[in-house]
């Protein structure tokens, strides 16, 4: 009986992801590029996605900017909040490393010095048609991992 449930919710949860978007010191570009993701023009909701307003009920945390020393602790609080299995996305060059911005007095580098990353989408900005790849790569592949996941158990 666990494994039909178990594969219910590994399916709702890949195929309806919910994110959560976080900006950790960006300069509003890869921001302006999320929010473009999310509007009907490229329209991240026609995989399933829906944003949500509080990391308890988010999936996907997408992050943009190079984390400051005054978001560093908000951060790690945003991610130990979000329920397991959770997905980390950083968006744009400084999420990604800290790009123009790294070696700053009141920067500390990018998303994964902080929390473990599962995908990067580059650039300066990132555009909304790499950010809506990136999410659709990242739930393929966490899809698959979770398909050989059960075929394993099953032997």
């Amino acid at each position: 009986m666990i494994k039909p449930i178990r594969k219910l919710i590994n399916w709702a949860r890949i195929k309806s992801p919910w994110i959560i978007h976080f900006n950790t010191g960006a300069c509003n570009a890869c921001d302006i590029e999320i929010v473009a993701a999310l509007t009907p023009v490229y329209d991240l909701e026609r995989f399933g996605a829906l944003q949500k307003g509080t990391p308890r009920h988010a999936d996907v945390l997408l992050c943009s900017g190079p984390v400051t020393r005054n978001l560093k602790d908000r951060l790690n609080r945003i991610y130990d909040q979000m329920p397991e299995p959770k997905f980390v996305v950083a968006v744009g060059t400084c999420a990604c490393s800290g790009g123009v911005f790294d070696g700053c007095y009141n920067m500390l580098s990018g998303i994964d010095e902080m929390i473990p990353v599962d995908a990067y989408i580059p650039g300066c900005p990132a555009s909304p048609d790499a950010i809506i790849d990136g999410v659709t790569k990242l739930l393929k592949a966490h899809e698959a991992k979770e398909e050989k996941a059960l075929k394993e158990k099953s032997k």
